[in-house]
């Protein structure tokens, strides 16, 4: 077990750091197929680990060496391997792997591609890291290499500005959020002197309820701690308020799409609230603030989605609200239905997001669907792959039997939801007609690429102006033809799109019952803890998943009514009756460009915080370093240039000038002298 876990955290740094510094030299194929091969040896461990600790239910803790002594500061790098970690194990390395492989094809025609894979493998490491962590530092080490390395890889294509753009925006947002996450770090030092996760478990419980002075009010400390380390889970997981730089993320080639979304970054922060439950249950407040966050993400970015007309963005905005989903769940106290949720969902929004970069590469990186249509005939497979993405997305499946992967979590979230009993029963709410416009936008983009009249004709690559996933592919994709006609992806894309279909099919069914228990005959359920151990702490009082299978029978159809309502407003817009769109569109023309403009959030950023920074920028520039210190500074130089002139011009080299002037002088000391004795 230790030698496993060794390997599958170090064998992508290994990768990472052989194609990044030698890469040139061992050239483009060689790299490739090394970051794969290593990868996928990864993958392979993490499953094995994955078997070994879901059967012993054991916590395995493996020692790397000695890292930070000072003071009361005492911190070992660790590895820590529980059921939590072996489940994340796998997603990571899992996708990681097949994206590794996917990417031999999609990235063939770039010149950078060791650079690329390189980046892949750092990302990679870096999650790992994070999900193996014993301590908040090391969670925080890896909490940032994700960050460093989704710069790298959304800024892959660095000659283009708007993916530099994007770049420093997710870099930016997602400082606000760890800054956050920082300070929730320092407090529980602070207060238990200790950032080893065990220590910090077992310190909590005596500090529930006890409240700090804080500017005259009393604030209770884990409520503070708990919203802190949540803030940065926001940022990391793009909910609502930090979520505008997850769509931007685009900019980056489509394999980094299904990497960040699926398996790495946005993920990170449902992890480390699930690692950290022990102190989520008992902060109730704050338990609170992040079910109502995670439903109203869920919520508005599902209203985004509904008028999306790029593939990938359309997907994102899905990402965004699916990830509130898990939120919710962890916010309800059922964390495993949201780890259960972040683990289907990683099959199912890895195979969308590969299987709409073989819809781009088919269109020579065309990624507008309104140019798009008739590509079910002309790329069967691709088609075939992306309907088992689109159903498992959507839930499709039988209410309290089975269906594909999606129905089994995101259903026990919505059950969990309406268990729980939020005011209003908001969160339950919030989560169905979620559910709803993510049919509607999902079989939107089903028959807008696939089944509507094609839009491409022989135009269609003619115009590169909207190629906005390959910069420097425009140039050079098809000098060897100019058939612009779509085209089937080539085997090393569709392997990749075959594993993870197989994922998105029968993970719900094979993981169910392991991950949240399944219903009896007598309306209870099977044990969940005995896989998942003390991975995730449930306080005394939490019964949700017990709970969630006593609500009335019709919540658990509450989805799939709500799924089967999207697919047929979708299919009467966008099959039966086409001019629908546009008529509705002009119909509700403001609440079509709110949710177009994306709520104006971006707007509103813009104008509260980007447009005073530089203003403020302009004045330090203008009045401050140039009015004051360039003024003061040149002021004072011709002041001093002045009296130099003027006393350039007492010498001029003549002696009897001189000597005038020594004379002047001895008589004016003569003079003082003599005044001075008469005065006496």
């Amino acid at each position: 077990m230790t030698t496993a876990a060794l390997l599958i955290v170090f064998l992508p740094l290994l990768g990472a750091l052989i194609a990044g510094f030698f890469g040139r030299v061992l050239g483009e194929r060689p790299s490739e197929v090394l970051t794969t091969g290593l990868l996928l040896l990864a993958a392979a461990l993490s499953w094995w680990v994955f078997v070994q600790v879901g059967l012993g239910h054991a916590v395995f803790k493996v020692p790397v060496m000695r890292w930070i002594t000072s003071g009361d500061l005492d911190v070992a790098w660790t590895l820590r391997v529980d059921t939590l970690t072996a489940v994340m194990l796998v997603v990571v390395t899992t996708v990681s792997s097949l994206v590794h492989l996917y990417s031999i094809g999609y990235m063939h025609e770039d010149d950078s591609r060791q650079r690329f894979f390189a980046y892949l493998s750092l990302f990679t490491f870096a999650m790992l890291m994070l999900v193996t962590s014993d301590n908040l530092l090391q969670m925080f080490f890896g909490w940032e290499g994700v960050g460093l390395a989704s710069y790298l890889l959304i800024g892959f294509w660095y000659k283009k500005p708007s993916a530099n753009a994007a770049a420093i925006k997710a870099f930016v947002v997602n400082r606000v959020g760890d800054f956050g996450f920082a300070l929730g770090i320092f407090g529980l030092f602070a207060v238990v002197h200790s950032i080893s996760l065990d220590q910090i478990f077992a310190a909590v419980p005596a500090l529930a309820g006890k409240p700090f002075e804080f500017l005259g009010y009393q604030v209770d400390t884990l409520t503070c701690i708990a919203l802190l380390l949540f803030m940065g889970a926001m940022g990391k997981s793009a909910q609502f308020l930090l979520h505008t730089w997850l769509p931007d993320a685009m900019e980056g080639p489509t394999p980094v799409s299904a990497l960040i979304h699926a398996a790495t970054m946005v993920t990170a922060g449902v992890f480390m609230v699930a690692r950290l439950s022990p102190i989520f249950e008992l902060a109730p407040e704050a338990l609170k603030v992040v079910t109502a966050v995670g439903a109203l993400t869920a919520f508005f970015a599902a209203t985004v989605g509904l008028v999306q007309n790029d593939i990938k963005r359309v997907i994102a905005y899905s990402t965004c609200s699916q990830l509130g989903y898990m939120f919710v769940a962890c916010g309800v106290g059922a964390y495993s239905a949201g780890i259960f949720h972040l683990f289907t969902h990683a099959f199912f929004k890895a195979l969308l997001f590969l299987g709409a970069g073989s819809v781009i590469h088919a269109m020579h990186h065309e990624q507008d669907m309104r140019n798009m249509g008739g590509l079910a005939k002309i790329i069967p497979k691709t088609w075939a792959m992306m309907l088992i993405g689109t159903l498992a997305l959507t839930g499709v499946g039988i209410p309290h039997f089975v269906g594909f992967a999606g129905f089994h979590s995101k259903d026990a979230i919505i059950e969990a939801a309406y268990a729980a009993h939020t005011p209003g029963n908001y969160a339950f709410w919030a989560l169905v007609t979620a559910a709803f416009m993510t049919s509607f936008y999902s079989w939107r983009l089903m028959f807008m690429t696939f089944h509507q009249p094609a839009r491409w004709g022989d135009a269609a690559g003619a115009d590169h102006a909207g190629a906005h996933d390959a910069p420097g592919h425009d140039d050079h994709a098809h000098d060897h033809t100019h058939d612009h006609t779509p085209h089937e992806s080539p085997l090393v894309m569709l392997v990749p799109l075959y594993v993870l279909a197989t994922g998105a099919v029968l993970a719900g069914i094979v993981f169910s019952k392991m991950f949240i228990g399944t219903e009896t005959a007598r309306g209870m359920m099977d044990p969940h803890k005995d896989f998942w151990g003390a991975a995730i702490f449930e306080g005394a009082n939490n019964h949700i998943l017990h709970a969630m299978h006593e609500i009335p029978h019709w919540v658990g159809f509450a989805p799939f009514v709500a799924m089967l309502a999207g697919f047929a407003l979708a299919y009467v817009y966008y099959i039966q009756s086409p001019h629908l769109p546009a008529a509705t569109a002009k119909a509700f023309r403001p609440l079509y460009l709110f949710f177009l403009n994306k709520w104006y959030i971006d707007e509103l950023y813009d104008f509260l915080f980007v447009r005073p920074a530089f203003a403020l920028g302009r004045l330090l520039w203008k009045a401050g370093d140039g009015a004051i210190i360039d003024g003061t500074i040149d002021g004072t130089a011709s002041t001093v240039g002045w009296f130099t002139g003027k006393a350039v011009r007492l010498q001029t080299g003549y002696v009897y000038n001189y000597a005038f002037v020594m004379l002047i002088g001895v008589a004016a000391i003569l003079t003082y002298m003599i005044a001075g004795g008469i005065g006496r």
